[in-house]
């Protein structure tokens, strides 16, 4: 069962890659992203259940799924406030549900660790001049359209600080 979980942790990390270059290229994060991760969230939670003995302990501790959910939803409550104040996208928003589920409430304290790190290397990347020689790059292209438009993809910081949480969690 925990290669089932692995293969489903896979998946998951190719899916939020996938939706922070979408959001990083487009100022946009698929709905079907979102939806993907939900249900490779469940198929895992799942497979977890059936693997335990204690079904209590693996739905409401901590640890278990009620963890997950917990952390999900609080980061996803967080994400519709700073949407409806205008300071996230709703992408960006949604994308926060998943995130908490597969980090869980453990996950919670080392995510915003290195969302505060991301955030502070984005704010750098986006006020630091761009040397000459990169400025023909696409990569380094687009970072200035989001510089001029003062748009911030924040999909791909979140993604970022979710990465090194789920490689500590594995």
């Amino acid at each position: 069962m925990t290669q089932i979980v692995n293969i489903v942790t896979g998946v998951a990390i190719l899916i939020f890659l996938y939706a922070a270059w979408s959001d990083f290229r487009s100022w946009k994060i698929p709905n079907g992203a979102i939806l993907a991760l939900l249900v490779l969230y469940c198929l895992s939670a799942v497979a977890g259940l059936l693997a335990t003995g204690d079904t209590g302990a693996a739905l409401f501790s901590s640890n278990g799924i009620g963890g997950d959910v917990g952390a999900g939803l609080l980061l996803f409550a967080l994400g519709v406030g700073l949407w409806a104040f205008g300071l996230f996208g709703a992408g960006d928003a949604k994308l926060l549900l998943p995130i908490g589920l597969f980090i869980g409430w453990h996950g919670m304290l080392p995510f915003a660790v290195f969302l505060l790190i991301g955030g502070i290397l984005a704010l750098l990347a986006l006020r630091l001049p761009m040397p000459l020689q990169l400025a023909h790059i696409s990569v380094f292209m687009r970072i200035e359209e989001i510089r001029a438009t003062r748009k911030i993809p924040y999909g791909v910081i979140m993604v970022i600080a979710a990465l090194p949480v789920l490689a500590l969690a594995a």
